[in-house]
């Protein structure tokens, strides 16, 4: 555990390095983030309005759900190959714009909607077998299908901004390459997440115990730094969505061209992905 907590945070700074040398680039899931609440809003309001899952599952919810899974995962896919494109002309030695980084999105839109409905349609299973309704044995296979999926899709959004085929070969494809080249367990990226995750519950167990102490001075102080805190939270998840497009974007040159890019210089990128 403790290697993999060391490579994993060699491979946080190493992918920072590029963050710091283009902020801009944290942008991206930033309106990703907003982008995603106003899809959530659009659809959450009509639901509750017509009482669209009031009878439960119905042909007509059934088919609301999956449109709204559908937008969700464009929205969600857009802005990722947004900032992969962008990320890419980085590692390439070049200056990226937001304009750059949403033309590459824009470049692939028609596959990006293939892919959202792929995605679309994956998610609702395995919903549908995480249900709290379901016994255990069903919801610990739908989540570890839900940990397959997400290795299988790994390097799907660098394969869509960087090669013109569609969803299903971009999926073919980025199961390939991590089949090929470093198996079958994403460690590098499963450890991105482990060290936010607690960098995250140190912030919030922080934040409710500063919270705590200043609501004994007064409401107006508790409210006030639990807003920094949820901020603080935010932040640090825009921060690591960036890291981890930044992170598969090199991780998808470094497969496919065989050198790892000048920010990544130093680092093992082989043993990123590790056998089980």
């Amino acid at each position: 555990m403790i290697e993999k907590f060391s490579r994993s945070w060699t491979l946080v700074k190493a992918s920072a390095s590029v963050l710091r040398s283009d902020k801009a680039l944290m942008l991206f899931p930033l309106i990703s983030g907003l982008a995603t609440l106003l899809v959530l809003a659009t659809f959450a309001l009509p639901s509750f309005a017509l009482g669209i899952f009031d009878n439960g599952l119905t042909a007509i919810s059934a088919f609301w759900g999956f449109l709204f899974y559908f937008c969700q995962y464009t929205v969600i896919i857009f802005f990722n190959c947004a900032l992969v494109g962008a990320a890419m002309i980085r590692l390439d030695g070049g200056d990226p714009t937001l304009a750059d980084g949403f033309q590459a999105a824009r470049s692939r839109f028609g596959a990006i909607l293939g892919y959202a409905a792929i995605a679309a349609t994956v998610g609702m299973l395995l919903g549908a077998l995480k249900n709290r309704e379901n016994n255990f044995l069903v919801r610990l296979i739908g989540s570890g299908l839900g940990a397959m999926w997400t290795l299988a899709t790994f390097l799907v959004v660098p394969i869509l901004v960087s090669t013109d085929v569609g969803p299903v070969d971009a999926l073919k494809s980025s199961v390939n390459l991590l089949k090929r080249t470093w198996g079958e367990s994403a460690i590098g990226q499963v450890g991105i997440g482990l060290v936010f995750g607690l960098m995250t519950l140190v912030l919030v167990l922080l934040g409710v115990a500063c919270t705590f102490f200043a609501a004994q001075a007064s409401v107006a102080a508790a409210i006030g730094v639990a807003v920094v805190f949820v901020a603080a939270i935010l932040l640090m998840g825009i921060y690591q969505a960036a890291l981890s497009g930044v992170y598969s974007a090199a991780l998808y040159r470094f497969v496919t061209q065989g050198e790892a890019p000048p920010a990544f210089q130093g680092v093992d990128l082989q043993h990123a992905f590790a056998a089980k």
